[in-house]
């Protein structure tokens, strides 16, 4: 047995002494059996009267019954047990003795806490846990996980990955093939996944860490599968995105600041403006400025074809050949911010080029236009002109953060076209 198994008889004398117990406390079974209890060679006299009246109480007792003392190895050293006792009864159904089977308590506590810590995990934690088979396949899963993967425990059980992750199946099932052939990576990796069934859009940060699980039995022992522990920061990484992303616009505001205050004209130091807003946030910006009666004539754009400096434009004062329902013109009127778009949605199938050069050129927009941001331009209680900000596909829709930094970086603008008297000229 992988326990010390030894019987006593009604008097206390040791009947059965088996290997494991020779282990643990160096008697043989020659040396133990016969002995009158354990006093003066497996245990100390002071502990010797209690444990075998612990044990043989047993007998008088229905049931199983655990005790922990101290018993003495052959060598002198103290060793504490935890046994479980119950009684053996005798051809006449009367207590004949008692058997024991004990091991030392250290080994019996290492178990017991590894197995606490099994349910706890899968009962209690507030982290997802997976533990998956070498076929990559979820073979137990609590109960957060099953709430953050939107499915049933036992619905999730066998199934591939690929069925319940829209996206990130594959960083998933990688990360877990790593960790079958490597071992645990040396940090927690963040993996962005999207669930089959959710809303279109909807993806999710998990911060992830994996242990490769493997049988204690065997010499080299074989991976028995993955154990992926995770849970969602979507919140935080966003919050941390839009936080990096307002440090650095409004830094980029300041150093335009800095910059426009050396400029003598004020075309340029709008221009300037631009030039220093258009990092990281659109493609494209038009600046129109508006004449004595109102139309908006272009004086400065950045380059159609590809990104470049807002230089000013030489149209001889010609006004802007907008539609009556052009957001520009709407901005105006509204004397707001106007946003429209003809891109998807993601998971969303992409308009055809054509589709889109069309639209854009409608719009008197260069072409691969697919989001635009017009905002008016105020000062001094007037309607200085209209600015606006244009984004290709390869970008996303502008948000409610992209209008109020659209909406300071023109009112430095109306200001710096006021300020040099550009305001209302024809």
């Amino acid at each position: 047995m992988e326990a010390g198994l030894c019987a006593l008889d009604r008097d206390g004398v040791v009947t059965h002494w088996n290997a494991e117990a020779g282990r643990i406390l160096g008697w043989s079974a020659a040396e133990a059996i016969g002995r009158q209890g354990f006093a003066g060679w497996a245990a100390r006299s002071a502990d010797a009267k209690e444990a075998e009246e612990r044990l043989l109480a047993t007998m008088e007792a229905p049931g199983r019954h655990v005790h922990e003392f101290a018993l003495l190895t052959k060598d002198g050293r103290r060793v504490l047990v935890r046994v479980q006792a119950a009684a053996v009864a005798g051809a006449d159904g009367l207590p004949a003795g008692v058997y024991c089977a004990f091991s030392e308590v250290h080994a019996q506590i290492d178990l017991e806490r590894s197995i606490a810590l099994s349910e706890s995990l899968f009962a209690d934690a507030s982290w997802g846990v997976v533990l998956i088979d070498a076929d990559l396949r979820p073979a137990q899963v609590n109960a957060q996980a099953a709430r953050m993967l939107r499915a049933g425990r036992e619905a999730l059980l066998g199934r591939p990955l690929g069925e319940v992750l829209a996206e990130g199946a594959e960083e998933v099932e990688g990360a877990l093939q790593h960790v079958l052939a490597e071992g645990a990576p040396p940090a927690i990796a963040e993996l962005w996944v999207s669930l089959r069934g959710e809303d279109t859009g909807a993806r999710h940060c998990w911060r992830s860490g994996f242990v490769r699980l493997g049988s204690p039995l065997g010499d080299e022992p074989a991976p028995l599968g993955v154990g992926w522990l995770f849970w969602d920061v979507t919140r935080q990484k966003a919050a941390e995105k839009d936080g990096a992303r307002i440090r650095f616009r409004y830094q980029q505001l300041h150093r335009a600041d800095r910059a426009a205050a050396e400029c003598e004209d004020g075309l340029e130091a709008a221009a300037l403006h631009l030039d220093f807003a258009l990092a990281g946030f659109a493609d494209h910006a038009l600046l129109d400025l508006a004449d004595a009666t109102g139309r908006m004539v272009r004086i400065a754009a950045t380059p159609e074809g590809e990104p470049g400096p807002c230089e000013p434009v030489a149209g001889g004062g010609i006004p802007v050949g907008y539609t009556p329902a052009h957001p520009v013109l709407q901005a105006v009127e509204r004397l707001g911010t106007v946003r429209t778009s003809l891109g998807a949605q993601r998971g969303q199938e992409a308009p055809a080029q054509a589709l889109v050069d069309a639209w854009a050129a409608d719009r008197r927009w260069p072409a691969g236009t697919v989001h635009g941001l017009a905002t008016v331009l105020r000062s001094r209680g007037r309607t200085v002109g209209a600015l606006t900000f244009l984004r290709g596909s390869g970008r996303a829709l502008f948000d409610r953060a992209d209008v109020a930094y659209a909406e300071d970086v023109a009112a430095r603008v109306a200001s710096a076209l006021d300020l040099a008297g550009l305001a209302g000229r024809r």
